[in-house]
């Protein structure tokens, strides 16, 4: 036992006793409160990083970093657990208190205003915390402690910078304001990751370096028992972001595992990405193979629900080799395919965009199947807009996204359009676009019949030609699956067509 007590006693005596304490804590805390500059450095850094997150800027979102205040009343937080100092540490909580609930609502404001709405690489790379992320924010705090205590406070600048405490807000307000609860819960399971773990490890080595409750004043045991209390419950969050953010890699790793046993030694694994918010489980890998010994999907599903105990929604990409290819052909190809990948990506992405925009609601309303490269969306209505314009839209989109099915359902307020008739017995150009529309709506808003008046019907001036087109609008109904059936109207050279829907559609003519 005698060397530790010896470690412990050189320690005090070369390490602790080179430091001014006093002037440590004042340093400390004049900074941990909340102030008119600091409310306003909150709102600058807040906004700065929502445009930077917005435009999926990296350079924008490190100067919200740099000018971000939270890291002050946050060692401030972890000084105060060490020193037991109550006053102290209520000063710091009253300043995040603020700061934080300030910071979401000013960045969910820039969001509602803000015409980009959609999330970018940025965003969601701040949604789902990892072993990697907490342990970033652990060794920052250290070094950021370090600093303050050993008088090098310009090092905690790069600490603001390492730890990144105000973007996860701004995704925050970025879930709350596009109605996000995924992105919203995510991007705050990471804040509180790195609030906690710099807090603690603040804490941990204040009382390293001797910061104890002999420097505060007026320290009373139902104190010491509140603080006490504080630091275990600051803990218990700590340890279940542990807990889970361990259970994914141990789950990371056994689906590698499975996918690597499914697929023979030959194989190689290039890619692997798992959506863990995904009900079932999202897998999505890239395996180079060799042309033989390629495995079904199905199979490497299987193995993966034998291994971890639940199924997974598998996407596999296997890239097949011949025998004798070698390693630079591997290389080349998974690069190929990796490069496929991104692109689908990006198109699926601006897909969704588009149809948001077009349909004039937030993308992640935007319906998406991957796998059948189908894309559905249901407008609302928009000042000016009609079924010509929706139809306009849909075809747009369908003939940029190639090999995609576009559907876009227009608002179930809009009328019909009127076709034009010219009374000569030929259709206009004009009158089959409306007609075209018209079928189109109907199909969309999945009716059975559109009103066309009969044929036989007495009309006004030249009735052979008018019933002569509107035959041709029933044929033409008839030849896209909707039923043309009596009724609608006519006025002035106009055939109004009537919505019959298919709880009150009358089959044939």
């Amino acid at each position: 036992m005698a060397p530790p007590h010896g470690l412990i006693r050189w320690w005090r005596a070369h390490v602790n006793a080179e430091i001014d304490h006093p002037v440590v804590v004042r340093r400390i805390f004049d900074e941990s409160g909340w102030s008119p500059r600091f409310i306003f450095m909150v709102v600058m850094s807040a906004g700065i990083a929502e445009l930077g997150l917005l435009q999926s800027s990296p350079a924008v979102v490190i100067g919200a970093m740099l000018i971000s205040p939270l890291m002050g009343p946050i060692m401030g937080l972890g000084f105060g657990l060490a020193l037991f100092d109550f006053a102290r540490l209520r000063r710091s909580m009253a300043a995040l208190a603020l700061a934080v609930p300030l910071a979401v609502a000013f960045t969910a404001l820039i969001v509602l205003c803000s015409p980009l709405q959609s999330a970018t690489p940025e965003i969601l790379a701040r949604t789902q915390p990892n072993l990697f992320d907490l342990v970033v924010a652990l060794f920052s705090a250290l070094a950021g402690s370090f600093a303050l205590i050993r008088g090098k406070g310009e090092t905690i600048v790069g600490v603001a910078i390492a730890t990144a405490l105000m973007p996860p807000l701004a995704t925050v307000g970025f879930g709350l304001a596009t109605g996000n609860s995924a992105i919203a819960w995510g991007a705050l399971a990471l804040f509180a990751t790195n609030f906690v773990t710099i807090a603690l490890s603040a804490t941990i080595m204040a009382r390293l370096y001797g910061f104890g409750h002999y420097l505060s004043t007026h320290q009373t045991w139902l104190q010491t028992g509140l603080l006490l209390g504080a630091f275990v419950a600051m803990a218990v969050p700590l340890g279940l972001s542990l807990e889970h953010i361990a259970s994914q890699a141990v789950i990371t790793n056994q689906i590698r595992a499975a996918l690597a046993e499914a697929s023979g030694r030959e194989a190689r694994i290039t890619q692997l990405d798992i959506d863990f918010q995904a009900v079932p489980i999202a897998v999505r890998t890239v395996i180079i193979t060799p042309r033989q010994k390629a495995v079904s999907t199905s199979q490497l599903a299987n193995a993966i629900k034998a291994r971890i105990g639940q199924a997974v929604a598998l996407q596999a990409d296997q890239v097949l080799r011949a025998p004798s290819s070698n390693g630079l052909d591997d290389a080349k190809a998974a690069l190929a395919r990796a490069q496929d990948l991104q692109m689908e990506e990006r198109q699926t992405e601006h897909i969704r965009i588009m149809l948001a925009i077009a349909a004039g609601i937030a993308p992640d309303d935007v319906l998406i199947d991957r796998e059948a490269r189908r894309a559905q969306v249901a407008a609302v209505l928009l000042p000016g807009a009609d079924l010509a314009t929706y139809h306009a839209l849909e075809q747009r989109i369908a003939a940029v996204a190639d090999g995609w099915t576009i559907t876009l359902t227009p608002s179930a307020g809009l009328n019909l359009l009127p076709v034009p008739l010219t009374g000569n017995g030929q259709l206009s150009s004009a009158a089959m676009a409306s007609v075209e529309t018209n079928i189109w709506a109907a199909k969309r808003w999945n009716w059975a019949a559109l009103g066309i008046p009969g044929w036989l019907a007495a009309m006004p001036a030249h009735p052979s030609a008018l019933q002569t087109e509107a035959k041709a609008i029933g044929e033409i109904a008839s030849d896209a699956d909707i039923t043309p059936v009596a009724g609608g109207t006519y006025h002035a050279g106009l055939l109004q067509l009537a919505p019959i829907k298919p709880s009150t559609a009358a089959k044939g003519t």
